[in-house]
Parts: C-alpha cells; sequence; structure tokens
C-alpha cells in the first residue's frame, strides 16, 4: 500500500469487535517498531505485549474510567523506554526528552503497520504509571511511554485536521511570508491566508 493512502487510512479506534489479532500481523507491527529512527541509534525502547484476557482487562483497570474500552481489545502494546541507557549517552536531556521521541517515533511506525495490514489501533498515554510499572513488574529505569490498543473495530470518520498555512513559517517563528519561487508550500499557505482574510471580512 502506499505510504500516503496508509497516512489518511490510520484512525485511533475505540470501539473492538473481540475478533483476535494473529502472532504475524503482531510481529510485522512489532518489527516496524524496530526500524524506526533514535538518538544515537540507541534504540532505547522496550515493548510489553500482553494478550491474555484477564491480564488486559487488569491493565485496563489502571486507565481513566473513559478508557476502559481497551479491555475489548485484542492485544496490547506497552511502549516502554529504557532512560538509563539514553542518560547515559545523552544527560538530563537525553532522559527528558530523547528517550520520549525514541519511543514516539517506534509507536508511530507501529500504528502506520497497522493500518496497513488492516489492524485497527489506538494510541493511550493517560494511566497510572507507578502502578503500571508495579503490574508489569518493570525495573526502575524502564518506564512505561504509552500503551497501544490492537485488535479489529469501526473506523471512525476521517477527522478534520488544521490547515498547512496555520503551522508552518519561514525562516523564523511567525513568518508567513516566503521568497517566491521557494517552494511549492508557499502556495498553499497564501491561499490559506487569503481564505482567512475572506472569512474576516465577512
Amino acid at each position: 500500500m502506499e505510504l500516503d493512502k496508509v497516512l489518511r487510512l490510520r484512525r485511533s479506534v475505540r470501539q473492538f469487535n473481540g475478533k483476535n489479532l494473529s502472532w504475524k500481523h503482531l510481529t510485522d507491527i512489532l518489527e516496524a517498531a524496530t526500524l524506526a529512527p533514535s538518538s544515537g541509534n540507541i534504540q532505547n525502547w522496550v515493548f510489553i505485549v500482553v494478550r491474555e484476557k484477564k491480564n488486559v482487562e487488569t491493565l485496563t483497570e489502571l486507565l481513566p474510567p473513559e478508557q476502559r474500552w481497551a479491555a475489548k481489545a485484542s492485544v496490547l502494546v506497552v511502549v516502554c523506554s529504557d532512560t538509563e541507557r539514553v542518560k547515559q549517552m545523552y544527560g538530563a536531556r537525553g532522559e527528558a526528552l530523547y528517550a520520549v521521541q525514541n519511543c514516539a517515533a517506534a509507536i508511530q511506525n507501529m500504528l502506520l503497520k497497522a493500518a496497513e495490514l488492516g489492524v485497527s489501533s489506538c494510541w493511550i498515554g493517560h494511566f497510572e504509571e507507578k502502578d503500571l510499572a508495579q503490574t508489569l513488574a518493570l525495573e526502575k529505569d524502564i518506564r512505561p511511554q504509552a500503551l497501544l490498543a490492537f485488535g479489529y473495530g469501526e473506523v471512525s470518520e476521517e477527522k478534520p485536521r488544521e490547515p498547512l498555512s496555520s503551522c508552518v513559517y519561514f525562516e523564523t517563528f511567525g513568518n508567513k511570508t516566503r521568497n517566491v519561487g521557494l517552494w511549492p508550500l508557499g502556495n498553499t499557505l497564501e491561499r490559506g491566508i487569503k481564505h482567512i482574510k475572506a472569512g474576516l471580512k465577512k
């Protein structure tokens, strides 16, 4: 499947139908994670696969009530960071920033691979970290970053995205003016700005 199609196909799914995810698809998703970039190629990610129904339910109880739908997922993958490895190489900045960035890149790979395979997924970041670490018997330097729910379910409608013109600047923050002929994106920005101005006049 073409990358552009996968990017547009991916959705956060919160209603699963109970169908089991095959080990082949799960392995493919996990292998995609290991292909992500990481600072200094340190690959500090750790993945805890939770598939037993009772264990899935136990983890789900650590989530806020509005996240309890995750109990119906086929598999939960807890993405963790070996923060000590990053700290040894990059110090405090590495522990606070690079460790998180590296895992986030791996997570995105997993979500995109799942979408390519027709697997539903959702990234969950709200949980009781200490309770989760204790439940999974994590060592002190292994810090949970996210729970990923995988399975099959209803794909929601595409949610609106902010226009490119709202988040792109040229050369310095806040500068919407580009050099003529610099790059095609400028045309998109200019159309967006004109649309906004027209709306304000009305």
